[in-house]
Protein backbone atom coordinates (compact mmCIF):
# COMPACT_ATOMS: atom_id res chain seq x y z
CA UNK A 1 0.00 0.00 0.00
CA UNK A 2 1.32 3.41 -0.94
CA UNK A 3 1.53 6.40 1.38
CA UNK A 4 -0.87 9.05 0.06
CA UNK A 5 -1.05 12.60 1.32
CA UNK A 6 -3.91 15.05 1.06
CA UNK A 7 -4.13 18.82 1.39
CA UNK A 8 -7.42 20.21 2.65
CA UNK A 9 -8.61 23.11 4.79
CA UNK A 10 -12.10 24.19 5.90
CA UNK A 11 -10.99 27.64 4.72
CA UNK A 12 -11.68 26.44 1.18
CA UNK A 13 -15.39 26.53 2.02
CA UNK A 14 -15.32 30.32 2.49
CA UNK A 15 -15.23 30.86 -1.27
CA UNK A 16 -18.97 30.54 -1.89
CA UNK A 17 -21.68 32.34 -3.82
CA UNK A 18 -25.40 31.67 -3.68
CA UNK A 19 -26.88 29.43 -6.37
CA UNK A 20 -23.57 28.90 -8.17
CA UNK A 21 -22.55 25.36 -9.26
CA UNK A 22 -18.99 25.86 -7.99
CA UNK A 23 -19.99 26.04 -4.33
CA UNK A 24 -18.70 24.85 -0.97
CA UNK A 25 -21.07 21.86 -1.03
CA UNK A 26 -18.83 20.20 -3.61
CA UNK A 27 -15.89 19.91 -1.25
CA UNK A 28 -18.07 19.29 1.80
CA UNK A 29 -19.46 16.20 0.04
CA UNK A 30 -15.98 14.97 -0.82
CA UNK A 31 -14.62 15.29 2.70
CA UNK A 32 -17.77 13.82 4.23
CA UNK A 33 -17.51 10.66 2.11
CA UNK A 34 -13.77 10.33 2.76
CA UNK A 35 -14.51 10.48 6.49
CA UNK A 36 -17.48 8.06 6.40
CA UNK A 37 -15.59 5.53 4.31
CA UNK A 38 -12.58 5.55 6.62
CA UNK A 39 -10.35 6.73 3.78
CA UNK A 40 -9.41 10.02 5.40
CA UNK A 41 -7.84 8.28 8.40
CA UNK A 42 -5.74 6.17 6.01
CA UNK A 43 -4.23 9.27 4.38
CA UNK A 44 -1.44 11.56 5.55
CA UNK A 45 -2.38 15.23 5.99
CA UNK A 46 -0.05 17.70 4.32
CA UNK A 47 0.60 21.01 6.06
CA UNK A 48 0.57 24.16 3.95
CA UNK A 49 0.28 27.93 4.02
CA UNK A 50 -1.12 30.50 1.59
CA UNK A 51 1.04 31.32 -1.39
CA UNK A 52 2.57 34.79 -1.15
CA UNK A 53 2.09 37.32 -3.89
CA UNK A 54 5.67 36.71 -4.98
CA UNK A 55 4.88 33.02 -5.32
CA UNK A 56 1.66 33.74 -7.22
CA UNK A 57 3.74 35.85 -9.61
CA UNK A 58 5.62 32.71 -10.71
CA UNK A 59 2.55 31.97 -12.87
CA UNK A 60 0.30 35.04 -12.80
CA UNK A 61 0.86 38.65 -13.79
CA UNK A 62 1.37 40.98 -10.85
CA UNK A 63 -1.25 43.39 -12.18
CA UNK A 64 -3.84 40.61 -12.13
CA UNK A 65 -2.83 39.52 -8.62
CA UNK A 66 -3.19 43.06 -7.25
CA UNK A 67 -6.41 43.70 -9.15
CA UNK A 68 -8.03 40.52 -7.79
CA UNK A 69 -6.87 41.32 -4.27
CA UNK A 70 -8.41 44.81 -4.41
CA UNK A 71 -11.61 43.43 -5.95
CA UNK A 72 -12.04 41.02 -3.05
CA UNK A 73 -11.15 43.59 -0.39
CA UNK A 74 -14.01 45.70 -1.73
CA UNK A 75 -16.47 42.82 -1.46
CA UNK A 76 -16.01 41.01 -4.76
CA UNK A 77 -18.72 40.19 -7.27
CA UNK A 78 -18.74 38.54 -10.67
CA UNK A 79 -15.41 38.16 -12.46
CA UNK A 80 -16.69 38.03 -16.02
CA UNK A 81 -19.87 36.18 -16.93
CA UNK A 82 -19.46 32.95 -14.98
CA UNK A 83 -16.85 33.37 -12.25
CA UNK A 84 -17.33 34.96 -8.86
CA UNK A 85 -15.15 36.27 -6.08
CA UNK A 86 -16.29 37.14 -2.57
CA UNK A 87 -14.40 39.03 0.12
CA UNK A 88 -12.53 35.89 1.19
CA UNK A 89 -11.82 34.55 -2.30
CA UNK A 90 -8.33 35.97 -2.82
CA UNK A 91 -7.11 34.45 0.43
CA UNK A 92 -8.84 31.15 -0.29
CA UNK A 93 -7.40 30.94 -3.81
CA UNK A 94 -3.91 31.77 -2.50
CA UNK A 95 -4.35 29.02 0.10
CA UNK A 96 -5.37 26.58 -2.66
CA UNK A 97 -2.16 27.39 -4.51
CA UNK A 98 -0.20 26.87 -1.30
CA UNK A 99 -1.88 23.50 -0.77
CA UNK A 100 -1.07 22.41 -4.32
CA UNK A 101 2.55 23.50 -4.02
CA UNK A 102 2.90 21.68 -0.69
CA UNK A 103 1.39 18.54 -2.22
CA UNK A 104 3.88 18.60 -5.09
CA UNK A 105 6.78 19.15 -2.72
CA UNK A 106 5.64 16.33 -0.45
CA UNK A 107 5.71 13.88 -3.38
CA UNK A 108 8.92 15.15 -4.94
CA UNK A 109 10.86 15.08 -1.67
CA UNK A 110 9.46 11.64 -0.80
CA UNK A 111 7.47 12.67 2.28
CA UNK A 112 4.58 10.75 0.67
CA UNK A 113 4.45 8.61 -2.46
CA UNK A 114 1.31 10.18 -3.94
CA UNK A 115 -0.87 13.19 -3.10
CA UNK A 116 -4.24 14.78 -3.83
CA UNK A 117 -4.77 18.54 -3.39
CA UNK A 118 -8.44 18.82 -2.35
CA UNK A 119 -8.73 22.49 -3.20
CA UNK A 120 -11.12 25.06 -4.52
CA UNK A 121 -11.66 27.24 -6.41
CA UNK A 122 -10.51 25.06 -9.32
CA UNK A 123 -7.77 26.32 -11.59
CA UNK A 124 -7.39 24.99 -15.11
CA UNK A 125 -9.27 27.89 -16.77
CA UNK A 126 -7.08 30.51 -15.07
CA UNK A 127 -4.69 32.34 -17.39
CA UNK A 128 -1.63 34.31 -16.34
CA UNK A 129 -3.55 37.57 -16.59
CA UNK A 130 -7.14 36.66 -15.68
CA UNK A 131 -9.47 34.06 -14.23
CA UNK A 132 -12.53 32.55 -15.87
CA UNK A 133 -14.57 29.35 -15.92
CA UNK A 134 -15.00 29.33 -12.09
CA UNK A 135 -11.16 29.58 -11.70
CA UNK A 136 -8.99 32.31 -10.16
CA UNK A 137 -5.42 30.91 -9.92
CA UNK A 138 -4.08 27.95 -11.89
CA UNK A 139 -3.33 25.38 -9.19
CA UNK A 140 -1.96 22.61 -11.43
CA UNK A 141 0.40 25.05 -13.14
CA UNK A 142 2.04 25.79 -9.78
CA UNK A 143 2.60 22.08 -9.15
CA UNK A 144 4.40 21.85 -12.50
CA UNK A 145 6.43 24.99 -11.77
CA UNK A 146 7.61 23.53 -8.45
CA UNK A 147 8.76 20.34 -10.18
CA UNK A 148 10.63 22.28 -12.86
CA UNK A 149 12.14 25.14 -10.88
CA UNK A 150 12.66 23.75 -7.37
CA UNK A 151 13.45 20.12 -8.16
CA UNK A 152 15.08 20.55 -11.54
CA UNK A 153 12.90 18.12 -13.45
CA UNK A 154 12.98 18.37 -17.22
CA UNK A 155 9.71 16.68 -18.21
CA UNK A 156 6.38 17.06 -16.42
CA UNK A 157 3.10 15.67 -17.77
CA UNK A 158 -0.27 17.21 -16.93
CA UNK A 159 -3.27 15.04 -17.82
CA UNK A 160 -6.57 16.93 -17.71
CA UNK A 161 -9.63 14.66 -17.81
CA UNK A 162 -12.14 17.36 -16.83
CA UNK A 163 -15.01 17.57 -19.35
CA UNK A 164 -13.93 21.14 -20.19
CA UNK A 165 -10.70 22.01 -21.95
CA UNK A 166 -8.13 23.53 -19.60
CA UNK A 167 -7.48 26.58 -21.72
CA UNK A 168 -5.55 28.39 -19.00
CA UNK A 169 -3.14 25.54 -18.38
CA UNK A 170 -2.61 25.08 -22.10
CA UNK A 171 -1.80 28.74 -22.62
CA UNK A 172 0.64 28.93 -19.69
CA UNK A 173 2.77 26.07 -21.03
CA UNK A 174 2.02 26.38 -24.76
CA UNK A 175 5.63 27.17 -25.71
CA UNK A 176 7.34 25.21 -22.90
CA UNK A 177 8.64 21.76 -23.97
CA UNK A 178 9.23 20.82 -20.34
CA UNK A 179 5.47 20.32 -19.85
CA UNK A 180 3.41 17.84 -21.86
CA UNK A 181 -0.21 18.94 -21.53
CA UNK A 182 -2.80 16.33 -22.53
CA UNK A 183 -6.51 17.18 -22.37
CA UNK A 184 -9.53 15.02 -23.09
CA UNK A 185 -12.69 17.12 -23.26
CA UNK A 186 -16.11 17.41 -24.83
CA UNK A 187 -16.25 19.51 -27.98
CA UNK A 188 -18.12 21.69 -28.70
CA UNK A 189 -18.38 22.98 -25.14
CA UNK A 190 -17.08 25.85 -23.02
CA UNK A 191 -14.47 27.34 -23.39
CA UNK A 192 -14.50 26.62 -27.13
CA UNK A 193 -10.78 25.85 -27.33
CA UNK A 194 -8.76 22.64 -27.39
CA UNK A 195 -9.00 21.71 -31.03
CA UNK A 196 -6.81 18.86 -32.24
CA UNK A 197 -4.57 21.22 -34.22
CA UNK A 198 -3.65 23.22 -31.10
CA UNK A 199 -0.33 21.44 -30.53
CA UNK A 200 1.96 24.04 -28.97
CA UNK A 201 4.14 26.82 -30.29
CA UNK A 202 7.86 27.36 -30.82
CA UNK A 203 9.98 25.08 -28.66
CA UNK A 204 6.76 23.65 -27.22
CA UNK A 205 5.37 22.49 -30.55
CA UNK A 206 4.08 18.95 -30.09
CA UNK A 207 3.88 19.09 -26.29
CA UNK A 208 0.21 20.06 -26.24
CA UNK A 209 -2.08 17.16 -27.12
CA UNK A 210 -5.78 17.93 -27.31
CA UNK A 211 -8.35 15.17 -27.62
CA UNK A 212 -11.67 16.92 -28.38
CA UNK A 213 -14.48 14.37 -28.16
CA UNK A 214 -18.08 14.55 -29.33
CA UNK A 215 -20.95 14.18 -26.85
CA UNK A 216 -21.85 10.62 -25.92
CA UNK A 217 -18.40 9.09 -25.35
CA UNK A 218 -18.39 6.61 -22.47
CA UNK A 219 -15.92 4.17 -20.95
CA UNK A 220 -15.09 2.24 -24.10
CA UNK A 221 -14.20 5.44 -25.94
CA UNK A 222 -12.08 6.79 -23.09
CA UNK A 223 -10.27 3.45 -22.89
CA UNK A 224 -9.48 3.69 -26.60
CA UNK A 225 -8.18 7.25 -26.13
CA UNK A 226 -5.89 6.10 -23.33
CA UNK A 227 -4.68 3.07 -25.34
CA UNK A 228 -4.12 4.97 -28.58
CA UNK A 229 -3.08 8.46 -27.49
CA UNK A 230 -2.42 9.13 -23.80
CA UNK A 231 -0.26 6.09 -22.98
CA UNK A 232 1.79 6.17 -26.22
CA UNK A 233 2.35 9.91 -25.84
CA UNK A 234 3.55 9.43 -22.26
CA UNK A 235 5.89 6.62 -23.24
CA UNK A 236 7.41 8.76 -25.96
CA UNK A 237 7.78 11.78 -23.67
CA UNK A 238 9.02 9.81 -20.62
CA UNK A 239 7.72 12.18 -17.91
CA UNK A 240 9.45 12.48 -14.56
CA UNK A 241 6.31 13.61 -12.72
CA UNK A 242 2.60 13.29 -13.58
CA UNK A 243 -0.09 15.73 -12.43
CA UNK A 244 -3.78 14.93 -12.91
CA UNK A 245 -6.17 17.84 -13.35
CA UNK A 246 -8.95 15.76 -11.85
CA UNK A 247 -12.43 16.91 -12.80
CA UNK A 248 -15.31 14.45 -12.63
CA UNK A 249 -17.87 16.26 -14.78
CA UNK A 250 -17.50 13.87 -17.73
CA UNK A 251 -19.64 11.40 -15.73
CA UNK A 252 -22.97 10.43 -17.28
CA UNK A 253 -24.94 11.81 -14.29
CA UNK A 254 -23.48 15.31 -14.60
CA UNK A 255 -26.18 17.94 -15.11
CA UNK A 256 -24.04 21.00 -15.78
CA UNK A 257 -25.18 23.01 -18.80
CA UNK A 258 -24.49 21.28 -22.16
CA UNK A 259 -22.32 18.51 -20.66
CA UNK A 260 -23.12 15.24 -22.44
CA UNK A 261 -20.23 12.86 -21.78
CA UNK A 262 -20.90 9.35 -20.46
CA UNK A 263 -17.94 8.17 -18.38
CA UNK A 264 -18.57 6.08 -15.26
CA UNK A 265 -16.84 6.11 -11.89
CA UNK A 266 -15.17 2.84 -12.84
CA UNK A 267 -14.00 4.52 -16.03
CA UNK A 268 -12.36 7.35 -14.10
CA UNK A 269 -10.67 4.78 -11.85
CA UNK A 270 -9.34 2.98 -14.93
CA UNK A 271 -7.90 6.21 -16.31
CA UNK A 272 -6.25 6.88 -12.98
CA UNK A 273 -4.85 3.36 -12.80
CA UNK A 274 -3.23 3.74 -16.20
CA UNK A 275 -1.58 6.97 -15.11
CA UNK A 276 -0.45 5.23 -11.93
CA UNK A 277 1.21 2.55 -14.04
CA UNK A 278 2.90 5.20 -16.17
CA UNK A 279 4.14 6.96 -13.03
CA UNK A 280 5.66 3.67 -11.88
CA UNK A 281 7.23 3.12 -15.29
CA UNK A 282 8.80 6.55 -15.76
CA UNK A 283 8.46 8.71 -12.63
CA UNK A 284 9.59 6.48 -9.76
CA UNK A 285 5.88 6.44 -8.84
CA UNK A 286 5.61 10.22 -8.49
CA UNK A 287 1.98 11.16 -9.15
CA UNK A 288 -0.42 13.75 -7.76
CA UNK A 289 -3.94 14.98 -8.45
CA UNK A 290 -5.46 18.44 -8.17
CA UNK A 291 -9.23 18.86 -7.91
CA UNK A 292 -10.91 20.61 -10.81
CA UNK A 293 -14.59 20.33 -11.81
CA UNK A 294 -17.49 18.00 -11.03
CA UNK A 295 -20.86 19.38 -10.00
CA UNK A 296 -22.94 16.35 -9.08
CA UNK A 297 -21.95 16.16 -5.41
CA UNK A 298 -22.24 12.39 -5.01
CA UNK A 299 -20.43 11.60 -8.26
CA UNK A 300 -17.67 14.04 -7.35
CA UNK A 301 -17.24 12.54 -3.87
CA UNK A 302 -17.14 8.98 -5.17
CA UNK A 303 -14.79 10.00 -7.98
CA UNK A 304 -12.32 11.46 -5.52
CA UNK A 305 -12.66 8.41 -3.26
CA UNK A 306 -11.86 6.10 -6.17
CA UNK A 307 -8.88 8.22 -7.15
CA UNK A 308 -7.62 7.89 -3.58
CA UNK A 309 -7.93 4.11 -3.94
CA UNK A 310 -5.94 4.32 -7.18
CA UNK A 311 -3.24 6.50 -5.59
CA UNK A 312 -2.98 4.04 -2.70
CA UNK A 313 -2.95 1.10 -5.14
CA UNK A 314 -5.30 -0.88 -2.91
CA UNK A 315 -7.34 -2.40 -5.76
CA UNK A 316 -10.74 -1.06 -4.68
CA UNK A 317 -13.25 0.59 -7.00
CA UNK A 318 -16.62 1.85 -5.76
CA UNK A 319 -19.28 2.61 -8.38
CA UNK A 320 -22.82 2.91 -7.02
CA UNK A 321 -24.15 4.17 -10.37
CA UNK A 322 -22.60 1.73 -12.82
CA UNK A 323 -21.88 2.32 -16.50
CA UNK A 324 -23.94 4.35 -18.92
CA UNK A 325 -26.47 2.01 -20.53
CA UNK A 326 -27.23 3.95 -23.72
CA UNK A 327 -25.58 3.98 -27.11
CA UNK A 328 -22.01 5.22 -27.24
CA UNK A 329 -20.67 7.65 -29.83
CA UNK A 330 -17.97 6.12 -32.01
CA UNK A 331 -14.69 8.03 -32.12
CA UNK A 332 -12.36 5.91 -34.27
CA UNK A 333 -11.89 8.72 -36.80
CA UNK A 334 -11.23 11.25 -34.03
CA UNK A 335 -8.50 9.04 -32.61
CA UNK A 336 -6.94 8.42 -36.03
CA UNK A 337 -6.79 12.16 -36.69
CA UNK A 338 -5.00 12.91 -33.42
CA UNK A 339 -2.61 10.00 -33.92
CA UNK A 340 -1.74 11.40 -37.35
CA UNK A 341 -1.24 14.94 -36.07
CA UNK A 342 1.14 13.79 -33.31
CA UNK A 343 2.77 10.85 -35.07
CA UNK A 344 1.53 8.32 -32.52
Amino acid sequence: MRTVGYAYSPQFLKHDYWDHPECKGRLESVVSLLERSGMLSALSPITFAPASKDTLALIHDRDYIEELDRFCIHGGGMVGADTYAVEESFDVAALAVGATIASARAVLQDDVQRAFALVRPPGHHAFADHGEGFCLFNNAAFAARVALDEFGLERVMIVDWDVHHGNGTQRIFYSDPRVLYVSTHQSPLYPGSGEADEIGWGAGKGTTINVPLPPGVSDMGFSSVWDSIVVPAARRYRPQFIIISAGYDAHWKEQLYQVRMRASLSGFADMGRRLSNLADEFCAGRLMAVLEGGYDFDVLANGVLNTMHVLRDDGEVIDPYGPYMGRETQIDKHIELIQKIHGL
